[in-house]
């Protein structure tokens, strides 16, 4: 079945989406501002694994692919390895968006997710989307000293060449996210890039500012 895209932005209309490139501080904003206006958070990586316990390899081939090791993991080519983060994130989205009707008929839910300019515009107004982004350039290492992101540095870590594994890594997240960036920035939804000058609680006022959640 495929839902039309005014049918889901219906659907999807007390949903607002913390969105944007890796690292762009997103998790970091959504909880607080769920903290501070008492909206549910949904975070798309935490239910990852969820989604892949009931996937099936005929209709999500990329969930269910199984690696032996980090060495299988981090050995493929940037083109494969990007190839499959893109697809992983398409064949999400279906459980995503049930998941999100579900949750959202009653109440007002805040979605950390990763979604393109694309995808923002058959799902939601610009009015419910903040983008908050990061040049996509050394993001391994931001990933592997983040609390919430520890299973993937043990795992990273594991390889038998660490070095190889991350430049792979670096060179994939870059290669998938360098285009998303310049859209972001190029598009007329409301973006905020990443700056140490500018504290957490800044960008948190300056989304709901956004939001206009006074």
């Amino acid at each position: 079945m495929i839902f039309q895209d005014n049918v889901l932005k219906e659907y999807l209309k007390n949903v607002y989406f913390i969105t944007g490139t890796p690292c762009g501080g997103k998790t970091t904003v959504s909880k607080m501002l769920a903290q501070r206006h008492s909206f549910v958070v949904y975070d798309i990586d935490e239910q990852f694994p969820l989604h892949q316990k009931i996937s099936d390899s005929k209709f999500q081939p990329s969930m269910t692919k199984k690696f032996k090791n980090a060495d299988e993991f981090f050995g493929r080519s940037v083109e494969e390895y990007t190839k499959w983060l893109v697809d992983n994130s398409r064949e999400q989205l279906d459980f995503v968006l049930l998941d999100l009707i579900r949750l959202s008929q009653n109440q007002t839910v805040l979605c950390d997710c990763h979604l393109t300019v694309e995808e923002a515009n058959r799902l939601t107004d610009a009015s419910r989307v903040a983008f908050l982004i990061k040049e996509p350039a050394n993001l391994v290492e931001d990933y592997c000293n983040r609390p919430d992101h520890q299973d993937f540095s043990e795992f990273i870590n594991s390889s038998t060449n660490v070095e190889n594994a991350k430049l792979t890594c670096n060179r994939v997240l870059k290669n998938m996210n360098t285009e998303r960036y310049n859209k972001i920035k190029s598009s007329h939804y409301f973006w905020l890039e990443r700056n140490e000058d500018c504290t957490i609680e800044e960008t948190v006022y300056k989304v709901e500012q956004h939001f206009q959640w006074y």
